[in-house]
């Protein structure tokens, strides 16, 4: 029976195919497929299910260490990770690249690639780290939703950025949250309950994000405080509602979907992904494991707006679009942060958040960044005009040192031979 087991937490697609004769059937009941998941209902979980929740809360109310606990695929290109060869094309100064890594490696950092103009000039691991070492984005993946969501519209799934997210969560239609588009979830703009940091047994932060059923708890449950459209507010439920959409509109499972129709297609490497339940859904605004080439080709796909090498994967002007400031935002575009304009410090959350954000100690050296930021200061810096590149992953420096998100990127841009 372990065996069996094992097979069902491994592959997402055998598990269905299993999922009745495991020891799973007390959780999850039966085999749930992406066009089955609006027949669930929050009301009809079973009892199993609260058990785990509570669990998984309880290990991070004590601050204890959570692993996600079950784990799926995804699917990426076949071969090495770390075929994207180191080349010394002369291109940024040898003294940018040195500066960079140094203030990496002495900022706690597991990883920093730098990309320009089509080869990899510098790729740095830390701590025992490797090309093949997968790494945690923290929120990378609303970067990678995003993306996601440009790829089903070129695929004819999504009609556009502006459809109603009712179209695809039946259950909305006919209340007020048949207002929320595709585009009011990646600018969190949803008017959902904006995130916050109450992790008491029934708060909606952790039922959204550690129940076995947070899909289900986003959509029946989770309060709507504000008109869609109408305030900017960061909340990772508005994120991982990304996957619900894409399996609804795709039919296909959203690890495999992004697997299949991005990952490989840009030669990069696969991962794992956290379900929130065995045989259930994937969270689309955090918690995927992926080599850093995996981070990097994406921003690689965005600074050569959408091409891969095969023709195109996002739809023409997706891109410019991801890059355009929110209406009450002006440094979040389409679920990527904006380098410009200018602030000292950036906050996370809301327009007013900022005097405890991420400082930048000087504007960056260019007017089009675009970053992919999770917690920890993993980011990359995506400069189009520039065809550049910049991947930092690893964790929040030591005590006494404050993380400077400028730092890297001036050095490199600063050090771009003309």
């Amino acid at each position: 029976m372990s065996k069996v087991i094992d097979i069902v937490v491994r592959k997402k697609s055998w598990r269905r195919t299993f999922l009745g004769l495991s020891a799973a059937t007390t959780l999850v009941g039966c085999a749930t497929t992406p066009a089955q998941v609006q027949d669930e209902q929050w009301s009809d979980r079973p009892a199993s299910a609260e058990r785990i929740y509570l669990e998984r809360l309880r290990l991070i109310q004590g601050r204890a260490r959570f692993d996600y606990d079950i784990m799926a695929d995804v699917p990426g290109a076949d071969g090495d990770a770390s075929d994207l060869p180191v080349v010394d094309a002369g291109s940024i100064a040898p003294h940018a690249v040195k500066e960079a890594i140094q203030y990496a490696e002495k900022t706690n950092s597991l990883a920093l690639l730098v990309w320009h103009d089509g080869k990899l000039i510098a790729e740095q691991y830390f701590q025992g780290m490797a090309a093949t070492s997968p790494m945690n984005g923290k929120s990378f993946p609303k970067a990678l939703a995003s993306i996601a969501i440009g790829r089903a519209i070129a695929l004819g799934d999504i009609k556009s950025l502006d459809q109603s997210v009712a179209d695809f969560v039946h259950e909305w239609q006919g209340t007020p949250k048949a207002a929320i588009t595709i585009r009011h979830a990646l600018t969190m703009h949803t008017g959902l309950l904006e995130q916050g940091f109450d992790f008491s047994e029934d708060s909606p932060f952790p039922r959204a994000y550690l129940d076995p059923y947070h899909g289900r708890y986003i959509i029946d449950e989770y309060p709507l405080t504000h008109t869609p459209g109408e305030r900017f507010a960061y909340a990772n439920a508005a994120s991982d509602l990304i996957a619900v959409i894409i399996e609804r509109a795709t039919g296909r499972e959203y690890e495999e979907f992004v697997g299949n129709e991005l990952f490989k297609p840009i030669d990069a490497p696969g991962g794992r992904v956290w379900l929130n339940r065995e045989g259930g859904l994937a969270h689309s605004g955090c918690c995927m494991e992926l080599p850093a080439q995996t981070w990097l080709r994406l921003g690689v796909l965005l600074a050569n707006d959408g091409m891969a090498k095969d023709g195109r994967l996002l739809p023409e002007g997706y891109v410019v679009q991801m890059r355009q400031p929110s209406p009450d935002n002006p440094h979040y575009g389409l679920g990527v942060w904006l380098g410009s304009p200018y602030l000292e410090r950036r906050g996370y959350l809301g327009t007013k958040s900022n005097a405890t954000g991420v400082v930048h100690s000087a504007p960056y050296l260019a007017e089009d960044v675009v970053l992919f930021d999770g917690n920890g200061h993993q980011v990359a810096y995506i400069v189009p005009s520039e065809k550049l590149v910049i991947l930092r992953m690893g964790n929040r420096p030591g005590e006494g040192v404050e993380w400077d998100n400028s730092v890297i990127a001036n050095a490199i841009l600063g050090g771009i031979v003309r």
